[in-house]
């Protein structure tokens, strides 16, 4: 009976170890960020430059999220933050450079095509971590792959939405980056701060006359 026990123990444990990845790949793990765009990331094409994408970047979980860009050509490609920790409902616009290369074959250069892939990963972290790169290789089992994009060339001559909408996310960037580099601004002191030194000015100089009224009287009676 206990052999027979076991055997079915071992059978069971089987078929779970089995069903795990298959379940897995049946119940992907739940996105935590929101990308816009959510699939592509277009690049205004001239070749022989260095182009300039966006995507905006939403954590839509209820957990602090720390992010990751990736991609297959880091000499030639790269993001502005390349990673870091937004708070639940915290998004950035982030900036992606790439270098375009020249057409090959005599292909249509709109059409010109990229082996190179782009990827943002994630992963959940406890509220006051500090960024760091590493987080992302001590937790390899708790990553997400949140999504792979595709690189789409637009005809910077040809105005199109998609065009329109790269513009608008690119200067919004560009003034985000620009405020963080401006220095707070120096309000002078305080209202609240200002009111107690003259009410305690105020007290003194009413302390100072009572006094000077008593030792007027007492002189007078004197």
């Amino acid at each position: 009976m206990a052999a027979a026990d076991h055997r079915k123990r071992q059978q069971s444990n089987g078929k779970l170890s089995w069903l795990c990845p298959f379940t897995k790949s049946i119940f992907p793990a739940k996105r935590r960020l929101r990308l816009d765009p959510s699939n592509n990331l277009y690049f205004p094409y001239e070749p022989g430059k260095q182009a300039k994408s966006a995507i905006k970047i939403k954590n839509t979980s209820k957990s602090f999220v720390a992010f990751k860009f990736q991609t297959t050509a880091p000499k030639s490609c790269y993001m502005r933050p390349p990673g870091g920790i937004l708070v639940p409902g915290e998004s950035l616009i982030a900036t992606v450079f790439k270098f375009i290369e020249q057409p090959e074959n005599n292909e249509k250069p709109i059409d010109q095509k990229t082996k190179v892939k782009f990827k943002i990963i994630s992963l959940k972290v406890k509220e006051g971590t500090d960024y760091v790169p590493e987080l992302f290789d001590e937790q390899k089992d708790k990553v997400s792959i949140e999504r792979t994009l595709k690189v789409v060339f637009l005809d910077p001559e040809r105005p199109s939405p998609a065009l329109d909408k790269l513009k608008r996310q690119l200067a919004q960037a560009e003034a985000a980056t620009e405020a963080e580099k401006k220095p707070p601004v120096d309000t002078g002191p305080k209202v609240v701060g200002e009111g107690l030194i003259v009410d305690e000015w105020k007290e003194r100089r009413e302390r100072y006359l009572a006094r000077q009224q008593v030792e007027a009287v007492d002189s007078v009676k004197q």
